[in-house]
């Protein structure tokens, strides 16, 4: 069956998930982020590659961080960036969606980065657009966040070398976490034997245990020996019905705590995607402490989405 996300050389045309990508374009994306780290550490951080480039960042929902570092990305790389306030724009007036695109597509895009609440949003327009247009899904519905999977894996890359050695731990909000999805198809991708993931039964999906996981309801069982944890953001906007007793509740059996920290590995280390919910998710003293890595997560990101870009763009 045909990727489309790859073009018929088997080069990386469109991001819009992380299941179905070969390895080798995993790796290749996470090699090329590392040169681009040492960009953001010189005096001008800026490298000629996507020059007369245009960008439009499509964020049909909210995600300061995510279109930040998207914009920061691109700018990083010399290209136009152009930054749409979709919801105040074309679609409260009742364009269709490719309708705004085909519109974009007409002043010269070369790159739509697209963030929609529906699923399959951006799969949607890469089928749609000219064949030299490229499409990054920053974010669908409850499906994919591909970039911040892969930001996720370079920063585990980064502190643990050797995924084939690991033994990873993601816990919260499985059921409604795109990003969680993503994580899970490239840990598995990456070959890191055994993926842990830690919820109420009511934050899983159904037969998740069918993604090559093993499942834990317990926090402390799930925790013991993990080389690294992956927090994720409770998401009430997309809850229906009363899927948590009380935030207190959820805390006492699921907020991540120094105690609850002491049962993985000494040097494991402790991510979130963000926003993070202190107090809720996770406790000030393990966000702040001496294993967090979630401020290198958002550093890292750039220099992530710097690869992605890069690629799309020669391919």
């Amino acid at each position: 069956m045909e990727n489309p996300q790859l073009n018929q050389h088997g080069e990386l045309r469109h991001l819009l998930s992380i299941e179905g990508l070969p390895a080798g374009i995993v790796r290749h994306i996470l090699d090329t982020a590392e040169s681009f780290v040492a960009v953001a550490e010189r005096e001008v951080k800026k490298v000629p590659l996507l020059r007369g480039k245009a960008i439009f960042n499509l964020f049909f929902e909210n995600s300061t961080r995510t279109r930040t570092t998207f914009e920061i990305a691109a700018k990083r790389l010399s290209a136009d960036v152009v930054n749409l306030n979709i919801g105040a724009s074309s679609q409260s007036k009742g364009e269709t969606l490719l309708d705004t695109v085909d519109n974009l597509a007409a002043m010269q895009a070369d790159m739509f980065i697209v963030r929609h609440g529906q699923s399959g949003a951006s799969h949607l327009i890469a089928r749609h657009v000219a064949p030299h247009i490229h499409v990054i899904n920053a974010g669908d519905g409850r499906h994919a966040h591909p970039t911040q999977g892969l930001l996720d894996m370079f920063t585990i890359r980064r502190y643990k070398q050797d995924f084939t050695r690991l033994r990873v731990a993601i816990v919260g909000d499985v059921l409604h976490s795109r990003v969680a999805r993503s994580e899970i198809h490239a840990l598995n991708v990456l070959g890191v034997p055994e993926i842990r993931v830690i919820a109420p039964k009511t934050l899983l999906p159904a037969e998740v245990e069918q993604m090559g996981v093993h499942v834990y309801h317990d926090m402390i069982k799930g925790l013991k020996d993990v080389d690294a944890v992956i927090m994720l953001r409770l998401q009430n906007e997309r809850m229906r019905g009363a899927l948590l007793p009380s935030a207190h509740e959820y805390y006492k059996y699921y907020g991540f705590t120094k105690d609850k920290l002491a049962h993985a590995k000494p040097d494991a280390i402790v991510m979130h995607p963000g926003p993070m919910n202190r107090g809720i998710e996770i406790e000030s003293g393990v966000a702040d402490g001496g294993q967090s890595v979630i401020l290198p997560q958002v550093t890292f990101g750039i220099a992530v989405r710097m690869a992605v870009m890069s690629i799309l763009a020669g391919s």
